[in-house]
C-alpha cells in the first residue's frame, strides 16, 4: 500500500496515501478509541465544519490573506463535503481531548487534501496549501469548533422542531377521531369526572405544540457565535475586520442570521446556551415519556386492565406466555427519554467543569446533545407512525367505566348537595350498586332530571347552576 509521510512537533509518520486526513487525524484516532461514535456519524456537525472552513477562507481573500487560487480550493474543497462526499474520511472519536482540537485538525487535513488534489498537486504536499496556515487561517479550534458545533445544533433542532410537528398531527388526528368517546378522566390513578378520549388526545398534541415553541426559542440562542475569537477571544492572528467580514459570509452560505458576539471572550468561555438547550430537551423527553405512560396504561389489559385504546400490535411479547404483545413502541420511547434526561446532567457537569478562558469539554457537550436530538427524532417519529397512526378506541368498556363509576357522582353534587353525593358513593362502594340508581332510590332527583344532568354534553362542559 502506497503511503506519504508527514510530520508534526512530536515526529513523523507513514500516512497511507488512500486516506485524506494527515498526521495529527491519525494521532487522534490513536489516542481516542473512547465511544466507537465517530465525526462521520454526525454529517450535520460535517457539514457545519465545511461551512466554518468555507466562509473563512472566503473571507481570508476579501482581506487579503489568502490568494484567490487557494480561496477557490478550499471552496470547491469543502463545497464536495457539503454535497455528501468524504463523510468517511472524519474519523476521529466524538469523545476527545483537547477541546475539540482533533475534530478541527481532522476537518483542516480532509479539506486541505482535497484542495491539493483540486489544484493538481498531491496528499501531504502542503507547501502549496497547508492545513493550518491556509483552511485553518484566522482561526483556532476555540472559535472554529464552538462555531460548527452551534450551527449544527441549529439544523438538528430545525429537524427535531419538524419531527415534534409530526407527532402532534398524529396526536391531532386521533383527537378528532376520539372526539364523541365518553370515557372517565382519573386523578391519582383513581376515577375522577368524565372526559373523551379526543380530549386526552388533544392534550397530548397542545403539550407537544407548547415544547415545539421552546425548541425553536432555544434554537434562536446558537446563531450568537464566537468565530474571529481565535484562542481565548481576542482575535489574536486574525484581521481585525475578519469578525465582521466572516459573519456576512457564513449568512451567505447558509442563509440564516448568525451574528458574531459583541464580547468574543466570553462568548468564547460560556456554554450557558448549551445547558439551556440540553434543559428544553431534558423538557421535551419527561412530557413524552409521561405521555408513553399514558398510553401504556390505557392500553393495559386486554383483559385485567383499562383496555380503553389498543396499541398496534407489533411482534410477539413473550418467549414462555403464548398470545402476550407488549407496547414495545411506548416502551422503547421511553428508554431514549430516560437516556435524555440522564444526558442533560452530563452537559451540566460538563459546562460547570470549564475553567478561565475556555470550556475544554465541549466535545462531551456536542456528543449528549447530538445524540439526544437524533434519538428523540427517531423515537418520535416511530412513535407516531408506528403506534400513534394505528390506536384504536374500546368505545364500549369506556362507556361503562364513566355509567359504572363512582366518579360521575361529582356531576350531581350542584344538585343533592356534597354530603347526599358522598353518602351515595360510599353505598356505590360498598354496595355495587350503580350512582344512579341510588340516586334514584332516594328520590333526589327524578329520572328525567338526572338523565339530563348525566348527559355527555351536561358532564363535559362548565354549567349555569342555580342557586341554592
Amino acid at each position: 500500500m502506497a503511503t506519504r509521510k508527514e510530520h508534526d512537533l512530536i515526529g513523523e509518520l507513514e500516512i497511507s496515501d488512500d486516506v485524506y486526513y494527515g498526521i495529527q487525524t491519525f494521532r487522534a484516532m490513536e489516542n481516542f478509541n473512547i465511544s466507537h461514535n465517530r465525526l462521520e456519524n454526525f454529517p450535520r456537525f460535517i457539514r457545519t465544519m465545511a461551512r466554518v472552513k468555507k466562509a473563512a477562507a472566503m473571507a481570508n481573500c476579501e482581506l487579503g490573506l489568502l490568494d484567490k487560487k487557494k480561496e477557490q480550493a478550499i471552496i470547491k474543497a469543502c463545497d464536495k463535503i457539503l454535497e455528501g462526499g468524504y463523510y468517511d474520511q472524519f474519523v476521529v472519536d466524538m469523545f476527545q481531548g483537547g477541546a475539540g482540537t482533533s475534530t478541527n485538525m481532522n476537518a483542516n487535513e480532509v479539506i486541505a487534501n482535497i484542495a491539493l488534489e483540486i489544484l493538481g498537486h498531491k496528499k501531504g504536499e502542503y507547501q502549496y496549501l497547508h492545513p493550518n496556515d491556509h483552511v485553518n487561517l484566522s482561526q483556532s479550534t476555540n472559535d472554529a469548533y464552538p462555531t460548527a458545533l452551534r450551527m449544527a445544533l441549529h439544523d438538528y433542532l430545525s429537524d427535531l422542531a419538524k419531527v415534534m410537528e409530526h407527532l402532534k398531527k398524529a396526536y391531532e388526528r386521533k383527537a378528532v377521531e376520539f372526539k364523541d368517546v365518553l370515557k372517565m378522566g382519573r386523578t391519582q390513578l383513581q376515577d375522577a369526572v368524565p372526559m373523551t378520549l379526543g380530549r386526552e388526545f388533544q392534550t397530548f398534541a397542545v403539550m407537544i405544540g407548547e415544547d415545539i415553541e421552546r425548541v425553536l426559542e432555544a434554537r434562536r440562542l446558537v446563531l450568537e457565535i464566537n468565530l474571529g475569537g481565535t484562542a481565548i477571544g481576542t482575535g489574536i492572528n486574525s484581521h481585525p475586520d475578519y469578525p465582521k467580514v466572516v459573519e456576512k459570509k457564513l449568512r451567505e452560505i447558509t442563509g440564516f442570521e448568525y451574528k458574531v458576539a459583541n464580547d468574543l471572550i466570553e462568548a468564547t468561555q460560556d456554554t450557558g446556551a448549551y445547558v439551556q438547550i440540553s434543559g428544553v430537551l431534558k423538557r421535551v423527553a419527561t412530557k413524552l415519556s409521561k405521555t408513553c405512560n399514558d398510553l401504556r396504561l390505557l392500553s393495559s389489559g386486554p383483559k385485567c386492565g383499562l383496555s380503553e385504546i389498543n396499541l398496534p400490535k407489533m411482534q410477539p411479547g413473550s418467549s414462555i406466555m403464548p398470545g402476550k404483545v407488549n407496547p414495545v413502541i411506548p416502551e422503547v420511547v421511553n428508554q431514549v427519554c430516560f437516556y435524555v434526561i440522564g444526558a442533560d446532567v452530563s452537559v451540566t457537569f460538563a459546562s460547570e467543569g470549564g475553567q478561565l478562558q475556555l470550556n475544554v469539554f465541549e466535545p462531551v457537550i456536542a456528543y449528549s446533545l447530538f445524540n439526544s436530538i437524533v434519538m428523540l427524532e427517531k423515537a418520535m417519529k416511530t412513535l407516531a407512525d408506528k403506534c400513534i397512526d394505528g390506536v384504536t378506541a374500546n368505545e364500549q368498556i369506556c362507556s361503562d367505566f364513566v355509567y359504572n363509576s363512582i366518579g360521575i357522582v361529582t356531576a350531581l353534587n350542584p344538585y343533592i348537595g356534597y354530603e347526599n353525593s358522598a353518602s351515595i358513593a360510599k353505598e356505590a362502594l360498598n354496595t355495587g350498586k350503580r350512582v344512579y340508581d341510588l340516586a334514584l332510590e332516594r328520590g333526589l332527583l327524578s329520572k328525567e332530571r338526572l338523565d339530563e344532568i348525566l348527559t355527555p354534553a351536561n358532564m363535559l362542559n362548565p354549567q349555569m347552576i342555580a342557586k341554592k
